[in-house]
């Protein structure tokens, strides 16, 4: 029996990166899966290679900051198949700048995606899993928010994803009567196409390498190190787990070496 059989999944953010990574791992463990994401060419990209034969991976582009597009992903994975069991609350943006010049867009586009995006992307996918029983939510929160880190200032992410770990613990409380566990992981420097969107190539490849000595453990991370933390999460396995906070960090929150 696989972990996963007969389970629903919405994963948001899943054209790339974490959301790909856990989508793929979903559907190789018996899900049938909704991603979503801005990019309607690379969501269908990722759709054929998390299930090349289609049957158990749907595509939804969108814009997450909108609660409609919540509502849309409950409908399409109700329509297609039968309900939701599990939310991977995945999608966001990255993009380090100090306090000091960030503009009212930018802080509006960070809290919009991240917060409430999250927000109404969880309670549309509750109000659906209360008619299942119960479900799991997973949710993509920030090292970032647990501290600060002078090589990236990120007042306004930060303070976004921060918003996310304590959506967690409340809403830990307000769905435990409905049987719906929610936990977040907090990443370190996880190596996806997120920095792609702020950085060019030839950056990205100078940069990155220089972060790996930032983590105790010696290296950055990669998608499949959250994933599985996230898969976890979701699973049976964490029945009498919610309203945590797991650091997937390599290391960085237990100190310096």
């Amino acid at each position: 029996m696989k972990r996963f059989s007969s389970k629903v999944a919405i994963v948001t953010g899943g054209g790339s990166g974490i959301g790909k990574e856990v989508a793929a791992r979903l559907v190789a463990e018996g899900a049938s899966v909704v991603i979503t994401g801005r990019d309607a060419a690379k969501l269908e990209k990722a759709a054929a290679q998390i299930d090349p034969t289609g049957t158990n991976v749907r595509t939804l582009a969108a814009d997450i900051s909108q609660p409609a597009t919540a509502q849309a992903l409950v409908a399409l994975a109700t329509a297609e198949f039968g309900g939701v069991d599990i939310l991977i609350n995945n999608a966001g943006i990255f993009n380090p700048k100090p306090f000091l010049e960030v503009g009212e867009q930018e802080y509006d586009g960070f809290v919009d995606i991240i917060l409430k995006g999250k927000f109404f992307m969880a309670q549309a996918a509750a109000k659906a899993m209360q008619q299942r029983g119960g479900g799991a939510i997973v949710q993509t929160g920030s090292l970032w928010a647990i501290q600060a880190i002078g090589a990236t200032p990120s007042a306004a992410y930060s303070a976004a994803n921060a918003g996310v770990h304590a959506l967690t613990r409340n809403l830990a409380i307000e769905l435990a009567a409905s049987n719906i566990r929610i936990n977040t992981v907090a990443p370190a420097v996880v190596e996806t196409p997120v920095y792609n969107t702020f950085m060019d190539k030839d950056q990205v490849a100078a940069v990155l390498p220089t972060f790996n000595a930032f983590h105790p453990l010696g290296r950055n991370g990669q998608p499949a190190d959250v994933a599985e933390a996230m898969l976890f999460l979701a699973s049976e396995q964490a029945s009498w787990i919610t309203g945590t906070l797991l650091p997937v960090d390599g290391g960085v929150t237990a100190g310096r070496i």
